[in-house]
């Protein structure tokens, strides 16, 4: 069985994650998309718990893919479930730099995986995690970025609370 592994943060899962999650089940037998974190880092909006059930909730279409989580060496990871790729989505050249120097540093960790580039579609070559957030922190319309499924419980985490404001401009 041909498993590869989708890495990524996942806060929040955007159309474009969805994108490369859709193409790497139609090319592996199994695509584990993995919810990656570092314990000792609280940056993230959503929890890890969070992020995992999102990602459940949109990922219905696509009875090969699984979701999990991990906060060590993706190698170790890899390794552990049998995986034969990473698959990363790129959208621009500065994308590459760095996971181009990932991929080498995770080769040398296990030589038995290789790192897979899929290329963005180009309506979600802009769109990151952080640009949703952003825009809807802000009161934007991030309709066309999120799966109507996760939508409300995004904005409910990013929106600040505006009934605090009455009154004040």
């Amino acid at each position: 069985m041909r498993i590869a592994v989708c890495p990524g943060s996942f806060d929040p899962v955007t159309y474009g994650h969805l994108d490369i999650i859709s193409r790497a089940s139609k090319l592996f037998d199994k695509v584990i998309v993995l919810v990656s974190y570092n314990p000792s880092k609280q940056t993230a909006c959503f929890t890890v718990k969070e992020r995992i059930e999102m990602i459940n909730a949109v990922i219905g279409d696509y009875p090969n893919v699984v979701v999990d989580c991990h906060a060590g060496l993706l190698a170790d990871y890899l390794e552990r479930t049998g995986a034969c790729a990473i698959v990363k989505g790129l959208r621009a050249v500065t994308d590459f730099e760095y996971e181009f120097q990932m991929a080498l540093a995770n080769k040398k960790l296990f030589n038995d995986a290789d790192t897979v580039f899929l290329t963005t579609s180009p309506q979600n070559m802009y769109l990151s995690s952080s640009m949703v957030k952003e825009i809807g922190s802000l009161g934007g319309d991030i309709s066309d970025f999120v799966p109507q499924q996760i939508r409300s419980v995004i904005i409910e985490r990013i929106r600040p609370d505006t009934s605090n404001t009455k009154g004040s401009k």
